[in-house]
């Protein structure tokens, strides 16, 4: 299975120099501010650098001064790099990203990299472009360049807090917009509806799972609309009543647990599912049965979470989990799995430790 061994960030906001060696389940704890959501964040900001959105991000997140770890007076230059390893052959792609005088951001270099590990000693480089408004990375041909932009295109990051009325999630959809369940789920119905006409079984298991924690959930009412048959909308039935429900029956936790079961439990996953605060409005029930969820996928896919939850924490070794604490004004992650807790761990569970301070990352 092809992952995201290493992630390296220099400078993004409150990260000033971290080197993170993933594995295949990722729990990152830590109180508000500690840059937890920073982190989730430069997965975000690489799509839109190689999407060639670099300016346009930049302006909706208030300049570079905003980014750059305490602007650019202390930062002028922040650095990113991300390697996918598959056996003994990896990709990475660097990018080097400096400050400029009207408050903006210019990629300064950019490179794929290569390797052969059984072969070689080194990687092969190929510059991509540098002194450059945008990335250049979708633009050219090379082979190195070109699985280095399928590796970021494989993540993907999920973000199911909005439940207000006027949420994406509630709303119609295109029937056909069934390739993926975007970020905030906003074709949630399309894609329910294609696992229901062609993945009977894993639509199986999710109204299961569903119903676990929403026993009163009979199941979903999925068909396009008499009204205009390219589109549809997410509607359900309870138990023991024929009248149909819409999304916005549902409490904001029952709908954010549908999301998460739905994401979960498809047939094809991303190659890195990466997650923010996924247990927001759940039931601790709830989120122990997601724990498991996230667990699951883990052997199927990658998987990255920023949680706050001690209920969630509790169900997991500190092998799989990272404590995230602001010291002198950085973020600073510290793997779990690196210290020696089984004193500790034969009185309390990981949770209650995190609660006590003994790990840190003050919840």
């Amino acid at each position: 299975m092809r992952t995201l061994q290493k992630l390296t960030i220099k400078n993004f906001k409150s990260i000033r120099e971290q080197s993170l060696a993933l594995g295949p389940l990722n729990i990152f704890i830590g109180g508000n501010g500690a840059g937890k959501s920073n982190l989730i964040e430069v997965f975000r900001f690489l799509r839109e650098i190689v999407n060639q959105n670099l300016a346009g991000y930049t302006a909706i997140k208030g300049g570079a001064d905003k980014l750059l770890h305490f602007g650019r007076k202390n930062s002028p230059e922040m650095e990113m790099c991300l390697e996918f390893v598959d056996g003994d052959i990896s990709n990475a792609y660097e990018v080097k990203i400096r400050g400029t005088d009207d408050d903006s951001l210019m990629i300064w270099q950019e490179t794929a990299f290569y390797h052969e590990r059984n072969r070689y000693e080194k990687p092969y480089d190929y510059p991509v472009s540098s002194v450059s408004k945008e990335s250049k990375l979708k633009q050219v041909s090379h082979i190195c360049a070109r699985q280095v932009m399928r590796d970021l295109e494989s993540y993907r990051v999920y973000h199911f807090h909005d439940t207000s009325d006027t949420a994406a999630v509630k709303g119609t959809c295109d029937v056909e917009d069934n390739r993926f369940l975007r970020p905030q789920a906003e074709n949630l119905a399309a894609f329910l509806y294609w696992l229901q006409e062609k993945k009977p079984d894993h639509m199986a298991n999710i109204l299961d799972t569903v119903r676990q924690v929403a026993p009163f959930f009979d199941s979903f009412t999925l068909a396009p609309s008499k009204h205009n048959e390219s589109k549809i909308r997410l509607e359900w039935r309870e138990k023991g009543n024929d009248d149909y429900f819409s999304a916005s029956s549902l409490s904001d936790g029952t709908l954010r647990f549908i999301c998460l079961a739905t994401l979960l439990l498809q047939p094809d996953l991303p190659a890195v599912i990466l997650l923010d605060e996924p247990e927001l409005g759940l039931h601790p029930a709830a989120i122990t049965l997601l724990a498991d969820l996230l667990s699951s996928a883990s052997n199927r896919t990658q998987v990255v979470v920023a949680t706050q939850s001690v209920t969630l924490v509790n169900q997991y070794d500190p092998e799989q989990v990272w404590a995230v604490d602001r010291v002198e004004s950085r973020s600073v992650f510290r793997h779990l799995g690196g210290e020696d807790m089984s004193a500790w761990l034969e009185d309390y569970s990981l949770g209650e430790l995190w609660e006590k301070n003994v790990l840190g990352a003050r919840p």
